[in-house]
């Protein structure tokens, strides 16, 4: 079983230089956040929920869409993304590893009650970031390395294919 992270979206936002910096609007700001976390899914494996408040939308039901393998809900009028986030790590199975990225503090103490792992908006941008880093250096050593499969087996396996390629075996 995947562990699972769900992430206060406006909350990670909130503690984001970038929207700021870039003068984005909240739109571009929760589209650029989603692009990132799918990254960072990709490569951490996790299954992840990004949640943004519809508390004070007059949004009538929850919605829910896939962007790129992360589940991006908006909650409904009068529920909150901590509200939300609660029940899901109330409903998580008990050996499932959870992990609550946001920093408001009554969240942290009641998800930390239920049982999940917390890690502060800024601790999970950095994470963020650091993960993007990793993978582009990984990537770019790969890209230097990739050329044909050949090249990348063990010289044992390669005189395999080498003799039977010239038809000695």
């Amino acid at each position: 079983m995947k562990p699972l992270l769900l992430v206060d979206g406006y909350n990670v936002i909130g503690a984001w230089r970038v929207p700021r910096e870039e003068r984005l609007s909240i739109e571009e700001a929760r589209d650029r956040l989603v692009h990132l976390i799918a990254d960072y899914a990709g490569y951490s494996g996790e299954e992840v929920i990004v949640v943004f408040d519809g508390h004070y939308t007059d949004r009538a039901a929850r919605t829910r869409q896939s962007v790129n393998g992360v589940e991006v809900v908006f909650t409904r009028h009068a529920e909150s993304a901590d509200n939300y986030i609660e029940a899901a790590c109330e409903a998580a199975p008990k050996r499932r590893h959870v992990r609550v990225a946001t920093s408001d503090a009554v969240e942290q103490t009641v998800t930390l009650g239920r049982g999940a792992v917390r890690s502060s908006s800024r601790e999970f941008l950095m994470e963020l970031e650091q993960v993007r880093r990793v993978g582009r250096t990984r990537m770019r050593e790969e890209r230097v390395s990739r050329g044909d499969i050949f090249s990348r087996l063990p010289p044992h396996q390669k005189e395999i294919f080498d003799r039977m390629r010239k038809g000695e075996e």
